[in-house]
């Protein structure tokens, strides 16, 4: 009988990290959530498009930009910062996934 139980929660635990890896693992999922109310792909809206974002920003500006940006708005040659920060929103999975979603608008 222990076994079985055993079994079950090995199962469980397998099946749902599979499914936490693939929703973390989706950049658009994370754009949906946290930034398609300021920032759209190729247009301006209240923040700067992702194309311009990717054509001016290193993988680890837009990381460190999405985790700190009242640290680092400055030296990105902002004015000033209204992003929050999603330090504690996001994990590193989601920050990569939005980063990598980010930098797929960079022209070619």
């Amino acid at each position: 009988m222990i076994r079985y139980y055993f079994k079950i929660t090995v199962l469980f635990l397998l099946l749902n990290s599979l499914a936490v890896a693939k929703q973390d693992l989706n950049g658009e999922g994370v754009f949906k959530t946290y930034c398609w109310g300021c920032h759209h792909q190729t247009s301006v809206a209240f923040g700067p498009s992702f194309e311009s974002i990717a054509n001016k920003r290193t993988m680890g500006e837009i990381q460190g930009h999405i985790i700190a940006p009242k640290s680092t708005y400055k030296q990105l040659g902002h004015k000033r910062s209204v992003m929050p920060s999603f330090k504690e929103k996001l994990n590193q999975n989601e920050l990569d996934a939005i980063t990598s979603f980010i930098l797929q608008y960079k022209s070619k």
